[in-house]
């Protein structure tokens, strides 16, 4: 049994996870914005992205860090030198930006509960699609190891 795949099988689980997650939290707060404090469809969006936040996206960027760093270690334990490639440097620059973005997320999502009226769905749309480029990114690096 090696470790090492079974350390990057959880990985990529979790990185499943925390991108489905980023591509549907901004979503449940734009149907959220559609309607009023106190309505159904605020009330049930409100809640699933919650659930969403608490039950997916915080733990699986937690665990995507806990094992891509855990991959890391082996690496480097096998004498492996993962951490001195230039597409791992620029991969972990956009994972940095992925977990930033997740952050922003989880703030726009909080003020829209507030109803601070400061979050437009516009933005909400556009900022959707950032997660899936940043990801593309990260699978040309990890798969085509191009510098």
């Amino acid at each position: 049994m090696d470790l090492y795949n079974w350390l990057k099988a959880g990985h990529v689980v979790f990185v499943i996870a925390l991108m489905a997650g980023l591509l549907v939290y901004p979503r449940y707060k734009i149907h959220q914005l559609s309607s009023q404090p106190g309505e159904p469809l605020f009330e049930t969006m409100k809640k699933s992205s919650g659930q969403l936040r608490m039950i997916i996206l915080n733990p699986s960027l937690i665990l995507v860090w806990v094992f891509g760093l855990a991959m890391v270690y082996v690496d480097w334990q096998r004498g492996g030198q993962l951490y001195l490639e230039g597409w791992f440097h620029a991969k972990l620059l956009l994972v940095l930006i992925i977990s930033g973005l997740h952050g922003y997320f989880i703030g726009l999502g909080k003020k829209v509960d507030r109803v601070t009226g400061t979050v437009q769905a516009r933005t909400l749309r556009m900022m959707n699609e950032v997660p899936f480029l940043l990801m593309i990114g990260v699978v040309i690096l990890v798969i085509v190891k191009p510098f």
